[in-house]
């Protein structure tokens, strides 16, 4: 065998092996051993698809909790952050902006403090969660525009609440579960 036909045969081998076989199988074991992970952590209510639990969405009504900004509106196909520096004047105006929306929104004076994740945009734009203290701040207005006591919504809140360890650990709660569990609770 010449080795031009040797290196030929090598290269579609292994092009079989690397490009076909390895993938397969890997995507077979994940579909097998992490189904839902393994599609996408798609969530379902009442039989539709209606996001994933790993990408943020925006919610603006007043009877659902709102998400972290995003300087892609949510967008998978395009993640990524404005890259604006605090020192920049269009990033302050932006943060200020969002500062005194939430303030009027969820009813906070102005010198009340604001969760720095309620209005400041992620790096990639598509943050599923936010902290535990921007959602229970915004508790009151959700259970307001949905006729509920604070305290309801506030225990659902915390009933929602993941921990995240390592350094800075710190509580989350991811933005679509949570609507979808106030959802949930209005039907019963």
């Amino acid at each position: 065998m010449r080795p031009f036909t040797r290196a030929l045969l090598a290269f579609v081998v292994l092009s079989v092996l690397t490009g076909l076989a390895y993938p397969f199988a890997i995507t077979f074991l994940a579909r097998l051993l992490f189904p839902e992970k393994a599609v996408g952590s798609l969530v379902l209510a009442g039989g539709k698809v209606v996001g994933s639990s790993l990408i943020g969405q925006n919610f603006t009504t007043p009877q659902y909790f709102h998400s972290r900004p995003s300087a892609s509106d949510y967008d998978a196909t395009n993640s990524g952050g404005t890259n604006f520096g605090p020192s920049n004047a269009k990033f302050v105006e932006e943060v200020a902006k969002r500062i005194a929306r939430i303030r009027q929104e969820d009813g906070l004076s102005p010198a009340a403090p604001v969760p720095a994740d309620l209005v400041l945009a992620s790096a990639s734009g598509l943050d599923p969660d936010i902290s535990l203290e921007g959602a229970l701040l915004q508790s009151e207005r959700v259970a307001k525009a949905r006729g509920l006591s604070r305290q309801r919504v506030s225990a659902l809140v915390l009933a929602s609440a993941d921990r995240l360890y390592g350094p800075g650990s710190r509580e989350i709660v991811n933005v679509l579960d949570l609507n979808l569990s106030l959802d949930a609770l209005e039907k019963r």
